[in-house]
């Protein structure tokens, strides 16, 4: 299913995750990880106490990024994402060590939070299309020694992931219950991205 034409097409983002599942899916693209200053842009959004939609943050956040590298690259189609963990009103960020990712599991335990997952397309500078896809994530009560277990049998992996877990690794011992796209919870949602895609003859339909 490789590209009908020859219009480039650009992973604005560093993510291992994100490139394998594009690779998966038998797609040519060039990987270009966008500069983007994302806690510059999360400030504005949230000054002065101000609650936006975390299902916004992260569709801004893919736009930016997308914008920023199809600016650079006349022509192309740039993919842009991110992912937003939100727990009630509370937003998570990756966890910058293991005491954090220690800290971030013992909130989320017990509790359902939700990843919202947006993709979009840019080109010259414009989004031409996007969406946002969100999951709800249920962890199981889970003992602070099966905690000590995990986090030293998963090692500096949790540091790579928002919510401190790998799904697809040993993070699924932590749920008792998902709700949602698998490919939301990578982080990519593939599927409405692959139909649009097709839509505009980037891809057979």
């Amino acid at each position: 299913m490789l590209p009908l034409n020859t219009k480039k097409i650009i992973l604005a983002s560093e993510s291992i995750g994100r490139s394998a599942i594009l690779e998966g899916a038998n797609i040519e693209f060039d990987k270009l990880p966008a500069p983007v200053d994302e806690c510059a842009i999360r400030d504005v959004l949230y000054e002065n106490g101000a609650c936006p939609d975390p299902k916004d943050v992260a569709e801004i956040l893919a736009r930016a990024k997308a914008e920023m590298i199809s600016k650079e690259n006349p022509g192309a189609y740039v993919i842009g994402a991110d992912q937003m963990l939100a727990l009630g009103n509370r937003i998570f960020e990756k966890p910058g060590s293991m005491d954090e990712a220690r800290k971030t599991l013992l909130a989320l335990n017990g509790q359902t939070h939700y990843l919202h997952s947006a993709v979009c397309v840019a080109m010259d500078g414009n989004t031409i299309w996007g969406t946002v896809s969100s999951a709800g994530m249920t962890m199981r009560q889970f003992s602070p020694e099966f905690l000590g277990h995990y986090l030293a049998g998963a090692g500096g992996s949790v540091m790579t992931s928002v919510g401190a877990y790998r799904l697809e690794e040993t993070g699924i011992h932590l749920f008792e219950k998902i709700d949602g796209d698998y490919f939301t919870i990578l982080g990519l949602p593939i599927l409405p991205l692959l139909e649009y895609f097709r839509s505009i003859n980037i891809l057979e339909t």
